[in-house]
């Protein structure tokens, strides 16, 4: 572990995504941050406060002269391609290869703090989880999910790193998915329908971040260099026959063979871009993690609950569904 000085010019890939946006903006607003730089292909919308600035880069090339002439004491890696692709490979350059980018960019300018937000996704979705996964639970990625499958690859590389570089401090949190009232997003989306899908026999424990919570705990680990692995999520968990009840949404549900052959057959003829059948594992099984490590080492936790992080997701923009 490296020694940890202040933090005043941040760099944070994926900016213009949902949880680029919060993050830039929460640290813009942080005492002693002099500097918020944002790096992503698409510009980031709105106008921007006074200390961020944004370069359009893609992460897949090499971003040292950005971060070397921004003068960045710390990093923040969320550029990622969520939706899955039909072609791994372009997903898989920008997912892990520009991870490695990030991360060589980082070492070589003497980046002091990386923040990289994993996923709980990389425990999978499984018949025998434990109600609670935690951190020391065997990886898992369901077989097929290109998302799981990534941010393992990805975190691999980030103890290749960590290893070489005993100067960099590398705080990996595995996210579950992040929900407000600016939620905007590929999950988010999916989320959105008046009907929710289920598999008929189950009715799993959901677990959602409130994107407060998220900003907020992002923040505190970046600038303060906190270094390890850690799940990140909202506080217990919600049935999905609570969400639809709470939504005012339908909840159809359909029989396991059904659902998975149809969105299967669907996904290889391209008539849906929504996942392919081993997604539907993360609607029928248990993927809930604990948050007691972030909290015992470092006094860090949700505030709010799933259930809350849910309600205020389909209260947006007064959408009582």
């Amino acid at each position: 572990m490296g020694t940890v000085q202040t933090v005043r010019r941040v760099a944070v890939t994926g900016a213009s995504g949902y949880l680029g946006r919060l993050l830039v903006r929460r640290l813009a607003q942080c005492e002693g941050v002099e500097r918020v730089l944002g790096i992503d292909v698409r510009p980031m919308p709105g106008e921007l406060p006074r200390n961020v600035a944004f370069v359009g880069r893609d992460i897949t090339t090499d971003i040292t002269d950005i971060l070397a002439d921004n003068g960045i004491d710390a990093m923040a890696h969320l550029a990622f391609v969520i939706q899955p692709d039909r072609n791994a490979g372009g997903a898989r350059r920008v997912n892990v290869d520009g991870a490695s980018n990030v991360m060589s960019a980082c070492a070589a300018v003497g980046v002091q703090n990386v923040l990289y937000m994993s996923s709980a996704t990389v425990y999978g979705a499984h018949a025998d989880n434990p109600a609670v996964l935690t951190e020391d639970f065997p990886l898992r990625p369901v077989p097929g999910f290109q998302y799981g499958e990534a941010k393992v690859e990805v975190e691999a590389i980030l103890r290749g790193f960590e290893i070489r570089h005993n100067s960099l401090n590398i705080c990996v949190l595995r996210a579950c998915p992040v929900l407000g009232v600016g939620a905007d997003n590929f999950v988010a989306r999916n989320l959105a329908s008046r009907v929710l899908v289920s598999v008929a026999g189950y009715d799993p424990p959901m677990q959602f971040l409130h994107e407060d919570d998220a900003a907020e705990i992002m923040t505190h680990c970046l600038l303060n260099g906190v270094e390890g692995t850690y799940n990140f999520g909202g506080r217990g968990h919600i049935r999905m026959s609570d969400m639809a009840r709470i939504a005012g949404s339908r909840l159809l549900q359909i029989p396991a063979p059904l659902l998975y052959g149809a969105t299967e057959v669907s996904w290889r003829l391209g008539l849906q871009s929504s996942t392919p059948a081993c997604g539907l594992d993360f609607i029928r099984y248990p993927w809930v993690v604990g948050g007691e490590k972030l909290k015992s080492e470092h006094g860090l936790g949700a505030r709010r609950s799933s259930e809350e992080a849910w309600e205020a997701f389909v209260s947006r923009n007064g959408d009582t569904r």
